[in-house]
């Protein structure tokens, strides 16, 4: 059996909801922070019961369900109070639940309470929301209402009234709704990214306008400068991309999460009223967008500075070869030059040499005859010209022996 065949098969049973009856509150707290924040939260709410080794666990607490799951970059807690319809209106955070938390409160990124109940006896004035949504879901086994609008302690409400659902649809069709929200807002924490990051791309997109108008005025004379200006812009960009990644990857990922979970509601219009759905994606889908266009906004830079680098590389290359070319030219020109320098010397040692040995040979001609030797000078040319031909080519094979050398 291999190791992971056990953790990889219980992946099937991870993230599990909570199943109750109506009527009730549900509080849902979702919480950006590390596995050791988490930790040191539920020891504060379950330290009995908490299991450190796991993503996930359903308790109880001050004996109510009690839900956490530990995600990647939050966490969430989950709390169930069973109540009566005399009770059915909008609360605070129970007492054991808020004194929990209250360290973390700079960490909630999202805070969410649920009435639910039936639909007997309901009047929808009571809860108090300003033009709200309202939808269907469940193939009209519930019908779900808010106004999307933050109380005073930063919470959302919903309204879940229940049709026909049993414990179980009941709590997966809660855990839908609230995925929705926790996954929405941990999408937008790119938002105020891309804002700033837009910022800087200005900046960017102005340096690059001015370098690319630098290079096609730049002689040649001023490259190293240039190139050293783009570079330096490419590390800012490239920097700027490492920071922003995750999170434009993240927010892709939420996204979707957030558009599966709105499908799988599957909603159906109540009166004239918007539906939930619609009015998430119309004032959500900007915000996945920008993000989006921000980030392939960063990703043409990062392209249009590295072919500004290549294409003053390539000309500075080019410049480069013709100037080898024009060295390589005058190097022959210089050769050739030698060469004829050289052929003259040559000759002019040939002359030289043929000079001395026609003195030299006439000074043995002049002692040969004070010695009284029978020597004409006819008779003394024709004996000493094959000696001096003789010589000169000896003394030319071996100035061309010299030079193939």
């Amino acid at each position: 059996m291999h190791a992971l065949r056990k953790a990889l098969h219980n992946e099937l049973h991870a993230r599990p909801s909570l199943y109750f009856d109506e009527p009730a509150h549900v509080f849902h707290l979702a919480f950006l922070g590390t596995g050791t924040d988490c930790e040191a939260l539920l020891q504060r709410c379950c330290p009995d019961v908490f299991d450190p080794d796991a993503a996930q666990g359903i308790t109880r607490l001050d004996g109510y369900p009690f839900k956490w799951e530990r995600h990647a970059e939050f966490f969430t807690l989950t709390l169930v109070l069973p109540a009566d319809h005399s009770e059915l209106t909008w609360t605070s955070l129970p007492q054991v639940l808020a004194q929990a938390v209250e360290p973390y409160q700079q960490q909630v990124i999202n805070a969410v309470q649920v009435i639910v109940r039936d639909k007997a006896g309901l009047d929808l004035e009571r809860y108090g929301f300003k033009d709200p949504c309202g939808s269907s879901v469940g193939g009209g086994d519930a019908v779900v209402w808010s106004d999307f609008r933050l109380t005073e302690d930063g919470s959302s409400r919903f309204l879940f009234i229940n049709h026909r659902l049993n414990a179980y649809r009941q709590g997966r069709m809660i855990r839908r709704l609230l995925e929705i929200e926790t996954y929405r807002m941990m999408a937008s924490l790119a938002l105020d990214t891309a804002k700033t990051l837009s910022r800087q791309l200005d900046a960017y997109d102005r340096t690059l306008v001015s370098l690319s108008e630098r290079n096609v005025a730049s002689d040649g004379g001023n490259a190293k400068a240039l190139l050293e200006d783009i570079a330096q812009l490419s590390r800012q960009v490239v920097g700027s991309s490492v920071k922003c990644r995750h999170r434009f990857s993240a927010t892709q990922a939420y996204a979707q999460l957030v558009f599966e979970r709105l499908g799988e509601l599957r909603e159906s219009h109540v009166a004239d009223c918007q539906r939930l759905g619609v009015f998430i994606e119309r004032r959500f889908k900007p915000t996945v967008r920008y993000c989006a266009a921000t980030e392939q906004r960063l990703e043409h830079l990062a392209e249009s500075v590295a072919n500004l680098g290549d294409l003053l590389q390539a000309r500075v290359q080019v410049e480069m070869e013709e100037q080898n070319a024009e060295i390589l030219r005058s190097l022959n020109a210089r050769a050739e030059s030698q060469i004829k320098i050289q052929r003259a010397v040559e000759g002019l040692s040939i002359i030289a040499i043929t000079y001395y040995l026609l003195s030299l040979f006439k000074l043995i001609y002049a002692g040969l005859h004070t010695l009284g030797a029978p020597l004409s000078e006819r008779d003394g040319l024709l004996a000493l010209a094959p000696l001096a031909i003789l010589i000169l080519v000896v003394v030319l094979l071996r100035i061309r022996k010299a030079k193939e050398h």
